[in-house]
């Protein structure tokens, strides 16, 4: 834009005539022609052909050099120009290269902004997930410790409810042990005095009492033995019958003859088991046993044992089976 601006400044110029004409002398005042002689007139002449000639001389002398001045001139005006074109050409290159040069710059700064820009969008990201996983961290292990926190204070109380249920079992244990060792010394008690109870001889200090109950259970087993025997004989003898009315049966009197038979044959065993308990109550009048309750060893009543023969349970244990 420079150059030709200055192009457009510089064209005028070139419109400039070429060449100034050439100064017109003034006009020489006419002067009242003077008498001349011919030799004169030829001398006159001749110095205004030289004169003339010296004119057109200096005249063409002096276009040459208007000429040569005006060559000079448009050469001068024409490196004028092509250093002014130069310098413009130069200009707008400089111009084209500085904005070359910003425009890089500029696309460079936009670059290095954009870069900073990603960098630091990028630094924000990685800052913002690295917030966010601490966060997290902090939240989990918040989470964590008040988890562990619960399964501790869980743990604790499942602690001390199993404490407490130690002491109580313990304390329970404690007491069972001490109701044990109680009951163990009243059974120990008990037992000791079971077994005196047991090796007792109620009535071994009163021999004509045992002397009179060995009479009442000697007359028993007497009475008891002829018993059996009218029983067995009874039932022999039935037997016998039995036999002879087998073949005069009619009346259905045989089966009946039977169940007389089987109910004497069952009390004369029942007999025989009383004839062995007198023995055995024999045997412990002789030695001073007799007359002690095999159930709870105490002393049966004297009025008992003499009604009834043999006896070994007192009124109360008989009354309670």
């Amino acid at each position: 834009m420079a150059a030709k601006h200055t192009a457009t400044k510089v064209a005028p110029a070139k419109k400039a005539p070429a060449k100034k004409a050439a100064p017109k002398a003034p006009a020489k005042k006419s002067t009242p022609a003077k008498k001349t002689t011919p030799a004169k007139a030829a001398s006159s002449a001749k110095n205004a052909a030289a004169k003339a000639k010296e004119l057109a001389a200096a005249k063409a002398a002096k276009e040459r050099d208007a000429k040569a001045k005006e060559v000079a001139r448009r050469a001068a005006q024409k490196a004028k120009e092509l250093a002014a074109a130069k310098a413009a050409k130069e200009r707008d290159a400089k111009a084209k290269a500085a904005a070359r040069e910003r425009a890089v710059a500029e696309r460079q700064r936009a670059a290095a902004a954009a870069k900073a820009k990603k960098e630091r969008e990028a630094k924000a990201r990685l800052a913002a997930k690295e917030r966010e996983l601490l966060r997290k961290a902090r939240e989990k292990a918040a989470a964590e410790a008040k988890k562990q926190r619960e399964i501790d204070v869980k743990r604790k109380a499942v602690e001390a409810e199993k404490q407490r249920k130690l002491r109580e079992i313990e304390r329970r244990e404690a007491e069972e042990r001490k109701r044990q060792e109680r009951r163990d010394a009243e059974e120990r008690k008990r037992l000791e005095a079971l077994e005196r109870k047991m090796h007792s001889k109620p009535y071994a200090d009163d021999p004509e009492f045992l002397e009179e109950l060995r009479g009442l259970l000697l007359e028993a087993r007497e009475a008891t033995r002829a018993q059996i025997a009218v029983s067995e004989s009874e039932a022999n003898e039935m037997l016998v019958d039995r036999e002879r009315l087998e073949y005069d049966d009619e009346d259905g009197s045989s089966v009946a003859s039977d169940i007389q038979r089987d109910q004497l044959k069952e009390f004369a065993t029942a007999l025989r088991l009383k004839v062995d308990e007198i023995d055995v109550a024999l045997s412990r009048v002789d030695d001073g046993s007799y007359g002690r309750c095999d159930e709870c060893f105490e002393p049966i009543s004297k009025a008992r044992l003499q009604a009834q023969v043999p006896v070994f349970t007192c009124v109360s244990c008989r009354a309670s089976v």
